[in-house]
């Protein structure tokens, strides 16, 4: 393994790690600061998981890509194949592997700089409406970060991905998890931020299907990639 590869692997798992103890750490923060006020709680999490993810797409885009969720990298793989560029079927894998355990450490962070213990989660989310709200989630996030870099803007990525993940925390009923990643370590924190185990494999599923049909709408809108 080269070593621009490894310095990728790690960004990843350190750019999703930190993502993770954003939304974790902001959402511990809110519950604490703003008892009892739960809308209160959402705006303070979302906007700093907004500008977080701003600031490590940023930070870490150089380097990997900054796609800090498989899903993003899922579609980076199919959408390139038809092009002979973007990560192979093992390089994407091994993404998709640092994401996850960087969401679980990220996770675990949180909970320690909180001094809040590390437990399971108990929130319940798989409603229909939250499954749908995943859905839309996902789908408009992929389709943004590829329509941006498929027409030579890749320039604006960050600070259009957070706005987007600001917004979507408001209009989706999931409050836009979106990251299958993401949604597995927020597993490890029994907190405003949280998701039982029990409404992983669902969310997760729908974040599939959003994929699907974001990588249709990509070819759809874009079918001829400009180098950027």
């Amino acid at each position: 393994m080269s070593r621009s590869t490894l310095r990728a692997l790690a960004a990843e798992l350190v750019g999703t790690a930190l993502l993770v103890t954003v939304v974790v750490g902001s959402g511990i923060a809110a519950q604490q600061l703003s008892p009892g006020d739960v809308g209160l709680q959402l705006l303070e999490n979302a906007i700093a998981t907004a500008l977080g993810l701003t600031v490590l797409i940023l930070m870490l885009g150089p380097v990997s890509g900054a796609h800090f969720n498989p899903v993003v990298t899922a579609a980076d793989w199919l959408l390139a194949r038809r092009t002979g560029h973007g990560p192979g079927v093992r390089r994407a894998g091994a993404y998709v592997l640092a994401q996850t355990v960087g969401a679980v450490m990220g996770a675990v962070l949180a909970n320690v700089m909180f001094e809040v213990g590390t437990e399971i989660s108990t929130t319940d989310r798989a409603t229909g409406g939250h499954l749908v709200g995943e859905v839309v989630a996902t789908t408009f996030l992929v389709v943004l970060i590829f329509s941006l870099a498929r027409s030579g803007r890749g320039a604006l990525a960050a600070p259009a991905v957070g706005a987007y993940i600001g917004a979507a925390y408001w209009f989706t009923s999931s409050t836009s998890f979106a990251n299958p990643a993401v949604t597995v370590g927020r597993v490890f924190s029994d907190t405003f931020a949280g998701i039982a185990p029990g409404s992983v494999a669902p969310f997760i599923a729908a974040q599939l299907v959003g994929l699907g049909i974001a990588v249709v709408l990509t070819l759809a809108f874009y079918p001829q990639p400009k180098d950027a």
